[in-house]
């Protein structure tokens, strides 16, 4: 695979957010692998595949606004990782899920088109608790 940037990956991550904020189904499975899955960070957590989540986004599944803000984007071999700090507006149905939350996403090599697509989303939300980031982050031994 040819070099890909922190910011390439970004962009696609980026692209698969707007399919949903958009609706856009057909988008959304051109962009993601045929074993997708999405992991979402419930009690217990849920899972949802490819068909699945592409039903759901005509469902009553949505994204209606997101807004990434700490990134980190890594290529490793032939997949890309990519994990943001996110606030997030969801609909499940009527209810709101609105807040901050931690996506991630796993792009791997398409076996047919050879480029990356998405195979794994995963959404959770944020602990609230400021004394939880400080104390991780004193463990920290580059600091």
């Amino acid at each position: 695979m040819a070099t890909i940037s922190e910011a390439e990956i970004e962009a696609l991550a980026l692209g698969a957010m707007r399919a949903w904020v958009a609706g856009d189904a057909k988008a959304m499975k051109q962009l993601t692998t045929r074993d997708f899955l999405m992991l979402v960070g419930s009690t217990p957590p849920q899972l949802l595949d490819r068909p699945s989540f592409l039903a759901a986004m005509a469902g009553g599944f949505g994204c209606t606004r997101f807004a990434f803000r700490e990134v980190i984007a890594r290529r490793h071999r032939d997949a890309a990782w990519f994990v943001a700090g996110a606030e997030l507006d969801l609909a499940l149905g009527r209810r709101a899920w609105t807040g901050a939350f931690l996506v991630s996403a796993l792009f791997r090599k398409s076996a047919w088109s050879r480029r990356l697509l998405l195979a794994d989303l995963s959404l959770a939300r944020l602990d609230p608790d400021q004394d939880v980031a400080g104390a991780i982050s004193r463990l920290q031994l580059w600091k």
